[in-house]
């Protein structure tokens, strides 16, 4: 375990890619360590290695599975942390123009133009002191049942996050993913009554999935909604599952899917084009995706695919923190609550700052 920080460290201070991973209830630490600076694209999603996709645009960065050494390691012996209360500034002025942004789209929303958007903003911490290492294993103790990660580029950045939606997992023709929608927070119980707009908008992301895969699947079978942890807050999610058309690829689905309601909204196109025109900054890698790419399992001799939503998310960036969040917005949405829920969200990166 020890050796596996002192390689991340290596990593970095020599300027190479690498990203380091933990899936969901797993003890297993895995590391793509690239060995050469290169910056790679996967262009049809039928490379081998780690994908780091944007929320808008084509360019998809890859850490190729050949060029890079393949780190793994137990993490069971690492305690769960227990959750720090954060105490929070409020900054007024960034509040009054996130509630404004809000109301303008419930007026859109009410207009017909759209069915759902998700708006989100990003918050901005100084960490002159900011070690890598000790965030990241900060991060894994304290979300074991969510996909956390660390992923670097010299020619991009550094990003971290602790993620609870998956975008889609694949083994050949099977799938499963997942709509995921509604927040309130964690108050010590899952057992919880969510209100009509939490359970519209989840809907809203059920029906999108489903109607958008009927062209491209052969079968598909649904969970009844229900309630989930992810940090300190809860989601709705219902589990969707089935099978991919023998004519049909893998891009496909992850085109369909991408970005989800749960990031973007309803009607898709017209939501995205109003969250690039009234968001006012560069979403960047925050709401893309990225996981891994048709892994091969030797067990079952088959080509796995593992892809999350990066949510819960920051970029690191000259001893600064930006931290992103986001809320889904329908025509029952009250400003000052969403704010509220955008500032709960934050508490997941801060509490490993």
């Amino acid at each position: 375990m020890i050796d596996f920080f002192i390689k991340i460290k290596q990593q970095q201070a020599q300027n190479l890619p690498f990203v380091v991973y933990r899936k969901p209830y797993k003890a297993e630490l895995r590391g793509f360590f690239q060995k050469n600076d290169h910056l790679y694209f996967a262009e049809t999603l039928d490379e081998t290695g780690f994908v780091f996709a944007p929320f808008d645009g084509n360019q998809m960065i890859l850490m190729p599975k050949n060029q890079s050494v393949i780190w793994e390691a137990d993490v069971s012996s690492l305690t769960e942390q227990q959750a720090v209360k954060i105490e929070s500034s409020e900054n007024k002025k960034e509040k009054e123009r996130f509630e404004s942004l809000i109301q303008k789209a419930v007026e859109a929303i009410k207009r017909g133009d759209l069915k759902k958007v998700v708006l989100s903003r990003k918050e901005i911490l100084e960490v002159p002191n900011f070690d890598l290492v000790a965030a990241f294993t900060q991060l894994i103790q304290n979300f074991p049942t969510v996909f956390c990660y660390c992923w670097y580029h010299p020619k991009i950045g550094l990003w971290m996050g602790a993620t609870p939606e998956r975008l889609l997992k694949a083994s050949r023709k099977k799938f499963y993913t997942m709509a995921l929608a509604g927040t309130q927070n964690f108050e010590g119980r899952t057992d919880v009554i969510w209100e009509s707009k939490e359970i519209e908008e989840q809907q809203f992301v059920t029906d999108f999935i489903l109607e958008n895969l009927k062209g491209l699947t052969s079968e598909v079978a649904i969970s009844s909604p229900y309630t989930v942890q992810a940090g300190n807050v809860l989601h709705i999610k219902t589990d969707i599952e089935g099978v991919i058309n023998k004519s049909s690829h893998l891009s496909q689905v992850v085109s369909v899917l991408h970005p989800t309601p749960a990031v973007c909204g309803l009607p898709k196109q017209e939501a995205k084009d109003y969250i690039l025109a009234n968001e006012a900054y560069d979403r960047e890698y925050y709401t893309g995706f990225l996981g891994e790419l048709n892994k091969k399992d030797f067990t079952e001799k088959k080509q796995k695919s593992d892809l999350y939503v990066n949510l819960r998310c920051m970029q690191i960036k000259e001893k600064q923190a930006h931290l992103y969040m986001g809320c889904g917005i329908t025509r029952e949405s009250i400003a000052e609550k969403e704010w509220n829920e955008s500032v709960n969200k934050s508490f997941t990166m801060k509490s490993v700052l």
